[in-house]
């Protein structure tokens, strides 16, 4: 087996995209032989990102009253859960807690705002927090997160100086229906074109663990390589209390965790693979492991759930003999020539 997991890798560093069967079979693989397939993904993570991690950091500028119903979501409209609740930061409140994020090394901070989409005054705010942050730190990378996005929406953020927008497909696109009712599939696709219009590098992710077969795991990686998105945040399902798939049972383990993102990696293997929310809970002790796949993490806390220490992060990487991505790291991957 690791003769074939290695052949996969080098089939796929020579151009070649990997197969719904080989993402089947990586999905599926003994555990027995789970070091092989990591091992593989190793190889082409590796040949585009050296040891390096990318921190981002989370700046959760506006926080619950969405309209929209997402099941999955502590924000939506169907969630009672218990989360702190407050419109729109001010600008200055914003960059302040980027400033905070880039603190903990983080090359990227996120700008999130819960919604359907961004009201023209909300799109200003983060427009002048980006000018001030961009100011202040120029080798910080922006990305933003405001829901649905017009193309000449996303040009004003572009030439306020962010360069990421995130905006995630999160499931197959049959299943799409199952989890949110309020905006389509379509609209989610609609908008990682407007981004990528307007010049901004498109990111866009999934959210395992809702109910999805492998084979959904594999057009959900089929899809975002056919939108050629830039960066991808996996994320697994944290089942909240008070939301509609609170009572989904946490039967992810650690080692199905391994083998998801390993697939991931072969499959978008230039791709920034980030390894997002409910890595804690179900990666566990074997968090360090999901680096030799993914080059990117999420660094402290999520919206509305908590994350690791961002000193027990910082330990981890050093721990594995990795390194964190210094600031004003250029975006992508530079591929190795040794």
């Amino acid at each position: 087996m690791m003769r074939e997991w290695d052949a996969v890798a080098q089939s796929v560093l020579a151009g070649n995209l990997l197969t719904s069967e080989e993402a089947l079979a990586g999905l599926q693989t003994p555990d027995r032989d789970l070091l092989d397939l990591l091992a593989a993904a190793y190889r082409v993570r590796y040949y585009y990102y050296q040891n390096r991690v990318k921190l981002n950091y989370l700046v959760n500028a506006k926080s619950g009253y969405c309209p929209e119903d997402c099941h999955y979501c502590s924000q939506s409209r169907l969630s009672t859960a218990e989360i702190p609740k407050y419109h729109l930061l001010e600008a200055s409140d914003i960059v302040a807690r980027a400033r905070h994020g880039i603190q903990l090394q983080a090359g990227t901070c996120c700008i999130v705002l819960s919604g359907r989409r961004p009201a023209a005054k909300e799109l200003d705010v983060v427009a002048e927090a980006a000018r001030i942050l961009k100011a202040e730190h120029p080798g910080v990378k922006i990305c933003a997160c405001l829901g649905l996005l017009s193309e000449a929406e996303a040009r004003q953020l572009k030439a306020a100086g962010v360069d990421r927008y995130n905006h995630n497909l999160n499931t197959a696109p049959d299943r799409y229906d199952e989890i949110c009712s309020t905006h389509t599939y379509e609209d989610r696709v609609h908008t990682v074109g407007s981004v990528q219009s307007a010049g901004i590098s498109p990111c866009s992710g999934v959210i395992i663990g809702m109910g999805e077969t492998p084979d959904d795991i594999v057009r959900m990686i089929d899809e975002l390589r056919r939108l050629n998105v830039d960066s991808v945040p996996v994320n697994f399902l944290l089942p909240i209390p008070g939301t509609p798939l609170a009572e989904r049972p946490l039967s992810m383990t650690p080692t199905w965790v391994l083998k998801v993102l390993s697939v991931f990696r072969l499959g978008l293997p230039d791709k920034e693979i980030r390894i997002s929310a409910g890595r804690e809970v179900h990666l566990r002790s074997l968090q360090p492991m999901a680096l030799y796949a993914a080059n990117a993490l999420f660094v402290s806390d999520y919206l509305t759930e908590p994350g690791q220490d961002a000193a027990l992060d910082w330990a981890m990487i050093e721990d594995l003999g990795f390194e964190i991505e210094p600031l004003g790291t250029p975006m992508g991957p530079v591929p190795a020539r040794a």
